[in-house]
């Protein structure tokens, strides 16, 4: 069973920046492709970022493209998400996961087989 826990969220300034960090135990780490997602209220979770077990490939959703950089350390367990020049509209609950059967980076999130609790980010215009 692999457990994941977020932290790093909080209230940011538009333009502003925060790092969210996922720390998984139980399982191979090393192994697994690791996403972050996000939901807003009243909306559908999305895909935001994902990245291979090795960290050499990585996926962004259009609208975080250039803002936003996923990256993992695979001794520490931990994958973390870089997010630059924060808008409104990226406010939400940000969700890591982990997706074990396969090494390769998804954006579906029925490809993940588990899920941390999340962290809010809210970003004030």
């Amino acid at each position: 069973q692999v457990q994941l826990v977020e932290s790093g969220g909080g209230l940011v300034q538009a333009g502003g920046s925060l790092r969210l960090s996922c720390a998984a135990s139980g399982g191979t780490f090393s192994r697994y492709s690791m996403g972050w997602f996000r939901q807003a209220p009243g909306k559908e979770r999305e895909f935001v970022a994902a990245i291979s077990w090795s960290g050499g490939i990585t996926r962004y959703a259009d609208p975080v493209k250039g803002r936003f950089t996923i990256s993992r350390d695979n001794g520490k367990n931990t994958v973390y998400l870089q997010m630059n020049s924060l808008k409104p509209e990226d406010t939400a609950v940000y969700y890591c996961a982990v997706r074990s059967r396969y090494s390769a980076t998804s954006s579906y999130s029925y490809e993940y087989d588990y899920w941390g609790q999340g962290t809010q980010v809210t970003v004030s215009s």
